[in-house]
């Protein structure tokens, strides 16, 4: 049996939680949600997914409330309206596939937000052309020619703690397994992290503690709040001299480990437009290997893992614990029956789909019982 289909367990304060195998479904925003609520585009996307073969499914950054959106289509989950959209849709997606466990990556967008959807060029939307007032750690904006966001009071921040937490116990009461907190790719979080987002004088700017002040509030009052399998979505560096590094990551992650997170999800870059990354085939691997071997913190490896031998290779190098892909997916929705074939793993599927294998691509669906007429 191969490492990348072999069961991974977390251990949570609800109880365990255990995965069929360790390929996971990372969080995409898919721009199509309306007032931030899930559409039928969200059942079609879901449905797909949880059909993909994968042992975990990431649904994508879920904004905490309206002005924390990415863009004016992204989902949402602060409110009842929100909530019963999405309790709505996921239902119908989960009947429609093999049980999955599934978790919701919440977010804010801090300066990032307010922007349109990338295939309308992923700009700031002024308030005057549908966008809104974003809000920062500091008043200073993400592109030199963007407005500046209000900087944050610390009124402020605690009501956007308590946005997470509200949110966190909305995902909780719609069953979902697992939450991921999104400290990455330049959303607020991360914003607070990065000294070149965070110049603040007060307890949440300037030394490496001050800066993880806000992430560590919010970890520990959603770990209150959410009993479920829990963590965090970490940029392992900035790849701009002065920002955050990897170093600091590997610290972050020991004290959420102590703190009781069951995972770090480890990508990289996003909160500076000066960042220079290389990108290439697993180029955030050594970033998760790190934390992994620095922490001791259950790791997953995210970033141009596309072919199944290279997700089992990250597996048996030690270098993460479970490996994510995003993209992979949508172009090969059945991207974990691909990789079962190569790497002679089985996979849950529905029966409607147990004829569809090549004959060479034999005996990976579980419990399948095939006749014809």
């Amino acid at each position: 049996m191969s490492l990348l289909f072999t069961p991974f367990t977390f251990d949570a304060p609800n109880g365990p939680l255990t995965l069929p195998n360790r390929i996971v479904v990372a969080p995409m925003c898919q721009y199509s949600a309306d007032e931030g609520q899930a559409t039928d585009w969200h059942l079609t996307h879901w449905t797909n997914m949880l059909n993909s073969g994968a042992g975990l499914f990431t649904i994508e950054a879920t904004a905490v409330s309206a002005v924390g959106r990415i863009s004016p289509g992204c989902l949402g989950l602060w409110d009842d309206a929100t909530q019963a959209a999405l309790a709505d849709k996921l239902a119908r997606a989960r009947r429609q596939a093999p049980h999955v466990p599934v978790c919701i990556q919440i977010s804010h967008a801090g300066r990032k937000a307010s922007s349109a959807a990338p295939w309308h060029g992923g700009m700031l939307i002024a308030p005057e052309d549908g966008g809104w007032q974003t809000v920062a750690p500091s008043a200073l904006p993400h592109l030199p020619q963007e407005a500046a966001p209000t900087e944050l009071s610390p009124a402020d921040i605690a009501q956007i703690k308590a946005d997470f937490v509200n949110t966190a116990r909305r995902s909780q009461a719609l069953g979902i397994e697992a939450l991921e907190l999104h400290a990455a790719h330049g959303y607020l979080l991360h914003q607070f992290l990065s000294p070149l987002s965070n110049q603040r004088t007060d307890t949440y700017g300037g030394s490496f503690e001050n800066r993880i002040r806000f992430s560590m509030e919010v970890f520990h009052a959603v770990r209150e709040a959410f009993g479920g399998t829990l963590g965090m979505r970490i940029s392992g560096t900035d790849w701009v001299d002065g920002g955050w590094t990897i170093d600091e990551t590997c610290e972050l992650a020991v004290l959420l480990k102590a703190a009781g997170a069951q995972f770090v999800h480890i990508s990289s870059g996003g909160v500076s437009p000066l960042q220079k990354i290389t990108l290439g085939p697993e180029y955030q691997v050594h970033l998760a290997k790190a934390v992994k071997e620095r922490s001791g913190l259950t790791t997953f490896a995210v970033g141009l893992i596309t072919e199944p031998a290279q997700a089992e290779a990250v597996l048996q190098r030690a270098d993460a614990d479970l490996v994510a892909l995003a993209r992979s997916f949508l172009y090969k929705p059945r991207w974990g029956w691909e990789a079962a074939v190569a790497l002679g793993g089985t996979v849950d599927a529905q029966h409607q789909y147990w004829r569809s294998l090549p004959r060479e691509a034999k005996n990976i669906f579980n419990d399948a019982k095939i006749g014809m007429r």
